[in-house]
């Protein structure tokens, strides 16, 4: 069963959009020509930028099996993007067939697919929240018509934070999400790492974005880490993506410049 919460807006196809290009960035189709121009000057700078997208697609695919395999069978998903098979609920309803999904997102493209494509297994249930991550406690609100906060959750955080400037308290927003979710509740993430990338290529890539009105925002490991205060770092801690639990089949394994980590709220 899928609720959507929301009729869809206009789509506004005039600027790239970071989601669009996300999507470009992991051969999908759900883009515009503006974003493939944007994500196009994004390549040309940062020639591994399809790899990077796909180590982080795979270690949220990890991530969420990981997490559903400790017992954790309701989710939420902030900044879910273009639905890209498999997404978060096919991860881990293949583990629980009966797992419960809150997806959220700001994105009016991404709404305008959550009612075909975020369908879930029969015994479980998929919602989807138009919301932006900047109103966290709308987000935890609705989450709370669709989940038991009384038992364990698994917040997914990817690519998301990069998006949220230090004037809008990314810190902040994240605990105003965890902190109504219960004891051995998880918290996965990935952000990019400021030691990872070329700063002149950076400063470049940055340029891109914030001309299609996206501000992006590179974080130390130190800066990643800091999320996660107060939780309990599973193995191998805050990680670049391909380092953390790899697995025979993936598709990318060559380091990129993506920190990631899952913790478990004690």
């Amino acid at each position: 069963m899928t609720d959507t919460g929301f009729s869809p807006e206009r789509i506004d196809t005039g600027k790239p959009h970071s989601a669009r290009m996300y999507d470009w960035y992991l051969d999908g189709k759900d883009h515009y020509p503006v974003d493939a121009e944007a994500a196009e000057a994004v390549l040309r700078l940062f020639p591994d930028v399809k790899d990077s997208a796909w180590a982080n697609r795979e270690f949220m695919q990890r991530a969420a099996r990981f997490v559903a395999r400790q017992g954790v069978d309701q989710f939420l998903d902030v900044g879910t993007g273009i639905p890209t098979e498999p997404n978060l609920h096919q991860v881990v309803q293949e583990v629980t067939p009966s797992a419960r999904v809150v997806y959220a997102d700001n994105d009016p493209i991404v709404l305008r697919h959550a009612e075909a494509l975020l369908q879930g297994t029969p015994e479980g249930r998929t919602a989807y929240l138009h919301a932006d991550v900047r109103e966290p406690q709308q987000i935890v609100e609705y989450a709370r018509e669709h989940l038991d906060l009384t038992r364990p959750v698994g917040l997914s955080l990817i690519a998301l934070l990069p998006f949220v400037t230090d004037e809008q308290d990314p810190y902040g927003i994240v605990r105003t999400l965890l902190d109504p979710l219960p004891s051995g509740s998880f918290l996965t993430l990935s952000h990019g790492g400021t030691e990872l990338f070329d700063p002149e290529v950076w400063e470049r890539i940055d340029a891109v974005y914030r001309a299609g009105g996206t501000a992006v925002r590179l974080r130390s490991h130190a800066g990643v880490v800091r999320f996660f205060d107060g939780l309990e770092l599973c193995e191998p801690g805050v990680v670049q993506a391909t380092h953390w639990r790899p697995e025979p089949d993936m598709r990318v394994r060559t380091d990129q410049p993506v920190y990631v980590g899952v913790a478990r709220k004690p």
